[in-house]
Order: structure tokens, then sequence, then C-alpha cells
């Protein structure tokens, strides 16, 4: 079996950093068009779905492990969970019906990210044709 060639360290941590940053943006820069596009609409607008529901952007909280993991969940949308938290979006209305389908879209979104940056890691090592 033939080994892929070495990828170059930094074209490697720029697509994860891009692709961490916002979904599909890794693949875009590494002309993947097709599935960057993909992941950069279905995951923003899983996020923000997932906002309109009431659901919660859980805040990074060491004394209690149970946030704390939902919150490391949401962090996985990178940039998207930064600029909820920022500007005051995620806040999360309990006593709504919709609110745990919404923190359902918005883990959902965040932990479907993980997957794309190892995604768009593999494709910058040239693991993916």
């Amino acid at each position: 079996m033939k080994r892929p060639p070495e990828a170059e360290p930094g074209l490697v941590a720029v697509a994860g950093a891009l692709a961490w940053a916002l979904p599909g943006a890794g693949h875009l820069w590494l002309g993947r068009v097709r599935k960057g596009t993909v992941f950069l609409v279905v995951l923003t607008l899983m996020f923000g779905v997932g906002l309109w529901l009431e659901g919660s952007v859980f805040p990074l909280d060491p004394a209690d492990p149970v946030v704390t993991l939902l919150a490391l969940a949401d962090l996985g949308a990178g940039g998207l969970y930064l600029l909820a938290r920022l500007a005051g979006f995620g806040e999360g209305e309990v006593v709504a019906a919709t609110h745990e389908y919404g923190n359902t879209f918005i883990l959902t979104a965040g932990l479907l990210n993980v997957l794309v940056v190892l995604d768009a890691l593999d494709t910058a090592r040239g693991r993916k044709p």
C-alpha cells in the first residue's frame, strides 16, 4: 500500500484552525468547495435553529462537570459558539417547550463540527482523495 506524501505541518494546522473557526472553511480553503459549502450551510443552520428554538449555549463552568461537558460539545462549533456567547445569544428559555430541542441542535452542530475538523485535517494530510 502506497503511503500518502507528508503534508506541511503549517498547511494542516491552518486547515484545522479554519475548519474549527467556521464550519466548512477548512474544506473551502483546501479546494473542496462542495463539501465545504454543505458543511458551512448545514452546521450554521443547525446552530441557528438551536438558538431560534430557545436552546442554551452552555458556559465553561468547572464547578459543574455536566455543564462543562455540554460547553465542550458546544465549543466544537468554534466561531459560532464564541459569537453566540459574545453577542449574548443562547441564554435559553428553560420553560419554553422547544428548549431541549434547541439544546440538541446546538450540541449536535458542535459535535458534528469536531468530525468536520478531523476530516479537514485528514484531507490536508493527504489521507483522503
